[in-house]
C-alpha cells in the first residue's frame, strides 16, 4: 500500500487557516493585554496608597520567604542596628517633646487631677442645688392650686 499523495491545494488551505488563527490569537492576546494595562493604570491612578501598601506588603512576604545569605547579614546588620537606634531616639524626642507641650499647656498629671476633682465638685454641688429646688417645690403649694 501506498501513502496517498498530499494534495497541493489542501496543504495551502490548511496553512492559511492556521495562519488565520494564530493571527486572531495573536491580536486578541495583545489587545487583552492592552486592556489590562489601562485598568491597572486606571486603578493606580484612582488609588495609588492602596497599590504603594499592596506594593510594600507583597515585598515584605517575598522578604520574609526568601532566606538570607551570609554576605546579606554582613552587610545588613550594622544597618538594622542603625535604624533601630535611630528610631528609638525618634520616639523618644517625639515623647520629651509632647510632655513639654503638655506641661507648658498646664495638662500636668496634677493638674488633670485637680480639674477631674473640679469637676466632680461641680456636680456635686449641681445635683444638691438640684435636689433642693426639686425638694422646696414639693413642699411649697403651686401656684395655680392657692386660687381653686
Amino acid at each position: 500500500m501506498t501513502a496517498p499523495k498530499p494534495d497541493p491545494a489542501t496543504g495551502s488551505h490548511t496553512y492559511d487557516k492556521a495562519r488565520a488563527t494564530a493571527s486572531k490569537s495573536y491580536h486578541d492576546v495583545r489587545d487583552r493585554a492592552a486592556d489590562t494595562a489601562q485598568r491597572t493604570a486606571a486603578a493606580i491612578e484612582a488609588n495609588p496608597l492602596a497599590i504603594l501598601v499592596g506594593g510594600a506588603a507583597l515585598g515584605a512576604l517575598a522578604g520574609a520567604l526568601l532566606p538570607r545569605s551570609a554576605r546579606e547579614k554582613e552587610l545588613l546588620a550594622p544597618l538594622g542596628q542603625r535604624l533601630g537606634e535611630t528610631a528609638r531616639q525618634a520616639v523618644s524626642a517625639a515623647r520629651e517633646a509632647g510632655k513639654q507641650e503638655l506641661n507648658s499647656a498646664g495638662l500636668t498629671p496634677d493638674a488633670a487631677r485637680e480639674r477631674g476633682r473640679a469637676v466632680i465638685d461641680g456636680v456635686a454641688k449641681a445635683l444638691s442645688s438640684a435636689s433642693s429646688a426639686a425638694a422646696h417645690t414639693a413642699k411649697s403649694p403651686a401656684k395655680g392650686n392657692a386660687e381653686a
